[in-house]
């Protein structure tokens, strides 16, 4: 099944290349969540209310995905994290690139593990992409987006799939330099993700997952989840082993090689086909208060 949220903030079944609207479902699931609650009430209840938003998708009335925005396809969750130089040949990438000018790519070689991304940075397809410092190299990152399902912490190996929702297809967007990656990577727009989340059934096998990333009409990343340092299960228990995860974080799983530089005026795609879609991200000058 593949979740979306659109317009202003409607929960949608996507079938084919229209939006089933069941937004009464989230309305009641979230009704009956307490207020403090860590994590997204609507994934937390996805497996009871699984068959429901299937029935209440055949009856509900179609429109089409072109009509409609599409937002990030969670709306609350307690943290972003993400996976550093998680593909071998970034890593190769990186080394080379920092000794040819260290001052623009920045410290960002050989720190494994899990850093943190301002929730605020994240995106749906339907906004676009500031670049707040175009004086500086802003560039782009295609990664496969875990949803965590139900809270959970010391997740073992073998068990870290149960702890899984969904995926979704994202952009951690980086802007190089010295400061921090957690900061530089945490402007606002700068953690895309969509163009829906697909549900865990529907992924065969998350060690064999295709993407590609395209900027306008030029094809700079090809690759597969096959080629992680981490694999998804390692992400989830090592983040896990630091952190509770609660239902709706999001875990982006690092890039493969091909990144580079974009412009206000690019047209970033990336294409997970046929489940995933394509996540399809506009890019613009940030405007000064917003």
């Amino acid at each position: 099944m593949k979740l979306c949220r659109f317009d202003t903030d409607r929960l949608g079944v996507v079938i084919g290349d229209n939006v089933h609207d069941v937004t009464d479902i989230q309305t009641r699931v979230r009704a009956n969540a307490p207020y403090d609650m860590r994590g997204d009430a609507v994934i937390a209840a996805l497996p009871q209310i699984r068959a429901e938003l299937e029935e209440a998708a055949k009856k509900a009335p179609a429109k089409p995905l072109s009509q409609v925005t599409l937002l990030a396809p969670v709306a609350r969750w307690s943290k972003t994290m993400a996976a550093p130089t998680n593909y071998r040949d970034h890593i190769a990438e990186m080394e080379a690139a920092r000794a040819g000018a260290p001052s623009k790519m920045g410290p960002d070689i050989g720190k494994a593990g899990i850093f943190l991304k301002a929730n605020s940075s994240v995106i749906g397809m339907n906004e676009e992409i500031p670049i707040r410092f175009p004086d500086r190299r802003n560039d782009h990152e295609a990664e496969i987006v875990v949803v965590i399902g139900k809270t959970g912490t010391d997740i073992p190996l073998d068990k870290a799939l149960d702890y899984v929702a969904g995926y979704s297809l994202g952009l951690d967007m980086t802007v190089r330099g010295p400061e921090d990656r957690s900061f530089r990577k945490s402007v606002d727009g700068y953690t895309p993700m969509g163009p829906w989340l697909v549900t865990a059934d529907e992924i065969k096998d998350v060690d064999d997952i295709p993407f590609t990333l395209h900027v306008n009409d030029d094809k700079r990343q090809d690759s597969n989840s096959q080629h992680m340092v981490y694999g998804i299960r390692r992400l989830i228990e090592f983040a896990s082993s630091f952190y509770t995860l609660h239902p709706g974080d999001l875990l982006y799983t690092g890039t493969p090689k091909g990144v580079g530089p974009v412009q206000p005026g690019d047209v970033i795609r990336v294409n997970s086909l046929p489940v995933f879609g394509e996540l399809r991200m506009k890019v613009r000058a940030h405007k000064i208060g917003g």
